[in-house]
């Protein structure tokens, strides 16, 4: 069996699945690109909880965790079928890690991981479960969970990392196309040099991951692009799945309401 790369996806706003443009290309273009998996472990900045949960639902609902987009947003449903059977071998995987991690047998799909689903699979035909985020623990300890959940990638399991490479709601523009400010894209341009591995200065390629996990300390306008953390640290599940050797490079790239940067990378 082909192993799957780990990915990182910016999900954007909810309204990404009836919008067209750059991103959505891409999301419809990504299973041209990727190996078939055999199931999905979607890890989405909307699910927090203070240690790893994972669902073990047979038919995860799909989840409308927002407000003031169009009405027709909450007459999509994706029917996909839970992955039980995934879910507990991500349970004992970090268990083996020394990491608690318990099984939630209710969660369904919040919109982190049935938005981009819509486009990458719209038919919903392959099983995904959710692993959720801990958002005061920190860039290295979702980099450990990464870590415990490497072996996924061996078993036909596709780790979909999704949050988002900048994301301040405060700045938002009101245009889906406005331009993104220089604050947005030096950070942006910042996370990409960081992680490429062809980047002479990137902290893979130097093997510096404390460089990466402390972002907030050497990134331009770290904190106006993340006031709070929890859409950049789904990265660093998917950087922490690539293991010791893993390579990265960027997927994609473009903007939309000026301050989300939908950057996607892919670790192998």
């Amino acid at each position: 069996m082909s192993r799957l790369p780990a990915l990182f996806i910016s999900h954007g706003a909810p309204d990404l699945p009836i919008r067209t443009g750059a991103v959505q290309a891409f999301l419809q273009q990504l299973p041209q690109e990727t190996p078939r998996p055999q199931a999905i472990l979607v890890v989405s900045a909307h699910w927090n909880s203070p240690h790893p949960l994972v669902s073990t639902a047979a038919n995860p609902a799909t989840i409308y965790d927002f407000s003031g987009f169009p009405e027709s947003l909450h007459q999509i449903t994706y029917p996909a079928l839970g992955a039980p059977d995934l879910a507990e071998r991500v349970i004992e995987l970090l268990t083996a890690a020394g990491l608690q991690a318990e099984a939630d047998p209710s969660r369904g799909l919040d919109h982190g991981a049935w938005t981009p689903l819509m486009l990458a699979y719209p038919k919903a035909e392959i099983p995904v479960t959710q692993l959720s985020i801990q958002y005061r623990s920190g860039p290295e300890h979702h980099w450990k969970v990464g870590r415990a959940l490497e072996p996924l990638r061996h078993e036909g399991v596709l780790i979909l990392a999704s949050g988002a490479a900048t994301h301040n709601l405060r700045a938002l523009r009101a245009a889906y196309d406005a331009p993104p400010p220089e604050w947005v894209t030096s950070f942006d341009q910042w996370l990409r040099d960081a992680i490429v591995e062809d980047s002479p200065q990137g902290a893979i390629a130097n093997h510096d991951l404390p460089a990466l996990f402390n972002y907030r300390q050497f990134a331009p306008h770290a904190v106006d692009n993340h006031p709070t953390e929890e859409h950049l640290l789904p990265l660093f599940v998917a950087l922490g799945a690539a293991g010791e050797q893993g390579q990265g490079r960027q997927i994609h790239s473009s903007y939309t309401y000026g301050v989300f940067s939908m950057a996607a990378y892919a670790f192998d």
